[in-house]
């Protein structure tokens, strides 16, 4: 086994330069970014084993157990802001990388051909986990020996994947199935790998069982949103019959439905946004590992590619076409609601228009009531000022007899009504005037 590095983070350093020029800012993290996740050297035998937990407390779970075992072994916790990590344990290397939603602890180590209970890896007791496990691999690296050759009948042949990778040079066997312990056993059968191979290669092995367990979480929602999905689409379906039917249709009710159901399916889709979004990269990254694997075939026996295309594929399809059922029914259901809410705009608009009208109506039974009632007041205000006049050449006559009051009543009649008609027209026509300059 090679010397290991003490740690696997990459530390931004200073800018720089490049012959004399200033680098940019981003070029250290840039350049460093390929080699933040190199490869272990391993060489045959070795047994690696690494444990997945999903991490929704954030880094803050995995510095704590990072911190209590660097306590117990008597050295320097890593930085919080570190996203790899190593050190040594026991005879072997512990390996801590720090993912989007979940983190992996590789031990690696040698191999003891007997009892486990002798190997000395971190995950016993005393080991805080930093969340639930999602993902336990437990990787053989033995030499191509008649003897280890025989290790193949130890695993399931009813799911049991077996090839050859690397030129020839290595075989792979696993059975995708839990051991006793709940873990994935995998097999590598070493027939002249170098130890950076031989790394690479189990690192590409670990990362294809570990994210086809993290692609496959979309499948349980996929299924549970399937039904509701279902639903969604029948009670649509309903609503557009009901829709068709102008004579009992009742726009507004349905407008509270689909206004439901639209905002039923968001939440839904929204919920499940990021799992289906992370299902396909994991099942992306997955197939890139197997395609990088390169296999050659082993007569009588399945290919991990071959097994997992049949196993795995018709899960993401299955991921795939809930989400394109929610896409699809999200416009459906847009469409139904602008068509619905047109209708209701038309029949609110009728409804102004008939309010409109009747408004009119009123208005013109109210002009005329009060043109009636100013032919009135012209006929009741010409009365009293005759009236008055009357009065006026009654006392005049008293002192004077040169006319008679009732030739004077009588003329001051036409006069009186005249004038009465004229000043009412004159401030209803002030009247209107000040509306129509309060209007502009």
């Amino acid at each position: 086994m090679t010397a290991e590095p003490s740690s696997l983070e990459f530390l931004p350093r200073s800018t720089g330069s490049v012959l004399g020029f200033p680098a940019h800012e981003g070029r250290p993290g840039a350049l460093g970014e390929v080699h933040s996740r190199p490869h272990p050297l391993v060489e045959s035998p070795r047994v690696l084993v690494q444990l997945s937990f999903m991490t929704e407390g954030g880094s803050a779970v995995d510095h704590a157990v990072l911190s209590e075992l660097s306590r117990r072994l008597g050295i320097a916790a890593p930085d919080r802001q570190a996203r790899h990590h190593a050190m040594k344990w026991g005879q072997g290397t512990l390996r801590w990388e720090r993912h989007t939603e979940f983190s992996t602890y590789l031990w690696e180590g040698p191999l003891d051909e007997g009892d486990r209970s002798h190997e000395e890896s971190p995950f016993g007791n005393g080991f805080s986990p930093p969340g639930t496990v999602i993902s336990g691999i437990r990787l053989e690296i033995r030499k191509w020996t008649p003897a280890n050759g025989k290790l193949i009948a130890t695993f399931d042949p009813t799911s049991l994947c077996y090839s050859l990778v690397e030129g020839g040079a290595a075989g792979i066997v696993t059975d995708f199935r839990q051991d006793g312990d709940g873990m994935t056993r995998i097999l590598i059968l070493d027939r002249g790998l170098t130890p950076a191979r031989t790394g690479a290669l189990s690192q590409r092995l670990i990362d294809i069982e570990t994210y086809r367990t993290l692609a496959m979480l979309g499948l349980p929602m996929a299924l549970s949103l399937s039904g509701r999905v279902r639903r969604i689409e029948d009670r649509l379906a309903q609503a557009t019959r009901e829709m068709k039917a102008t004579e009992t249709r009742d726009s507004q009710a349905l407008l509270a439905d689909l206004t439901e159901l639209a905002a039923e399916l968001e939440a839904d889709a929204a919920s499940s946004l990021y799992r289906f979004g992370a299902s396909k990269a994991y099942d992306g990254i997955v197939r890139e590992r197997l395609e990088a694997l390169e296999e050659e075939v082993v007569t009588g026996y399945d290919t991990w590619a071959g097994f997992l295309k049949r196993r795995v594929a018709p899960a993401m399809r299955t991921c795939r076409s809930v989400e394109e059922r929610q896409a699809n029914l999200s416009r459906k259901l847009t469409r139904a609601t602008t068509l619905l809410r047109t209708w209701v705009d038309v029949e609110v608009e009728k409804q102004n228009r008939d309010l409109l009208a009747s408004m009119n109506n009123r208005a013109r039974l109210q002009l005329r009531l009060q043109q009636t009632v100013e032919g009135l007041s012209v006929a009741a205000v010409s009365y009293y000022v005759v009236g008055l006049v009357g009065y006026i050449a009654k006392g005049a006559s008293a002192i004077d007899h040169a006319f008679a009051p009732e030739i004077v009543t009588a003329a001051a009649v036409p006069l009186a009504v005249l004038l009465v008609w004229w000043g009412v027209r004159r401030v209803r026509r002030a009247h209107s005037e000040s509306k129509l300059h309060a209007g502009e």
